[in-house]
């Protein structure tokens, strides 16, 4: 398949990084000229007359009325309304299918059987498929779409809903344009031995740049155990504010309608050379303060050097604010994603973007 062309560089884990050029396999995957096997994705499989229902009365989203070929994301928070764990979801009118980050596949199966109780729904973590995602637009998801087809009507495709606020949804950032306004990525389910032809390749470098550069918030970086949605702008996707009980429902309605997130997704774009010198985890001061941390890290075709951090609600917006790496102090410059005074009655100021590179 894909990942056995020469040039193309494994992690430990055998997610591939790159295939020689990151930057360049930047460009011609949002040109929609390539695609990006995600070994660090996986699916879990969800079958019987009650999946849909069941799972809208657990999760954070209403997806008990999903028509065959939707996409959309859902949560599982903890009674506090702490991210547990984030998954898309496609329904072929068969099979729910949830396509999550890898490291969470086996806890939310698990947690979706012990939740199971009587419900006629069979779960299951599909080691015999694979993911490969794109951009809209081009050759390569035009690719995608025939080989996931499987024979059938419906292509198992999942659209990634942020480019818009879904219907129920909340969207704390107001930006002249939101980045994640372009960000039309999609994710196939395939066998792992398809044959995509001769489309390029491009690594998770490459796809973890463009996410970031998009504000797009994932499971295996933004949450950290304290997480609630609201910090990260999830609610623009991934909640339905007016859906029916579900478990952290209380955490994510009392926040929105009565008070702040206590926390906050900012992009820093950093100062220093092309080889980005932070990693997720490094701490985000303001003065001697530590007021956050940084969750993902990127270099970006466009921007340069840029990050994901959560850092203090209480932060100010234009805290002149410093990475710290090992011994190393790396200046970084906010762009606000959530405002400290996110919140439905909150009055949110326009954000102007910081100017691209030329």
């Amino acid at each position: 398949m894909l990942g056995d062309r020469a040039g193309v560089v494994r992690d430990d884990a055998g997610v591939i990084q790159h295939a020689g050029n990151p930057v360049a396999e930047q460009r011609r995957l949002a040109a929609g000229a390539a695609v990006a096997p995600r070994g660090d994705r996986a699916i879990v499989s969800l079958t019987g007359p009650d999946r849909l229902t069941w799972l809208d009365s657990i999760t954070s989203q209403q997806v008990a009325t999903l028509q065959p070929g939707e996409s959309t994301e859902f949560l599982v928070l903890d009674p506090q309304g702490r991210v547990e764990h984030v998954a898309g979801v496609l329904d072929d009118g068969e099979t729910a299918w949830l396509l999550v980050d890898r490291d969470d596949a086996a806890g939310l199966a698990k947690w979706l059987t012990m939740m199971r109780f009587r419900m006629r729904v069979e779960i299951a973590v599909r080691d015999d498929l694979a993911v490969v995602a794109a951009f809209r637009g081009g050759a390569a998801a035009d690719r995608l779409v025939e080989t996931a087809e499987r024979g059938g009507e419906i292509p198992l495709v999942w659209a990634d809903p942020w480019p818009a606020v879904v219907a129920g949804g909340w969207q704390y950032a107001e930006a002249a344009e939101h980045p994640g306004s372009d960000y039309h990525w999609v994710e196939a389910i395939v066998r792992p031995d398809a044959d995509l032809g001769e489309l390029p390749v491009a690594g998770a470098i490459a796809a973890d740049a463009l996410r970031v550069a998009a504000w797009r918030p994932r499971w295996a970086n933004e949450v950290d155990g304290r997480t609630i949605p609201h910090e990260a702008d999830w609610l623009r996707t991934a909640v339905h504010l007016d859906k029916g009980c579900y478990r952290g429902q209380e955490t994510v309605a009392k926040v929105h309608n009565l008070g702040h997130p206590p926390r906050r997704l900012v992009l820093l774009h950093l100062d220093g050379s092309e080889n980005v010198p932070a990693e997720p985890g490094d701490a985000v001061v303001n003065g001697d303060a530590e007021v956050g941390h940084v969750t993902s890290v990127a270099n970006h075709h466009e921007l340069g050097p840029v990050a994901l951090a959560i850092v203090s609600r209480r932060t100010p917006s234009d805290a002149p604010l410093v990475v710290v790496h090992d011994d190393t102090r790396i200046a970084a410059a906010q762009e606000v994603i959530v405002p400290a005074d996110a919140g439905s009655v909150a009055e949110i100021p326009k954000i102007t973007r910081l100017s691209r590179r030329s």
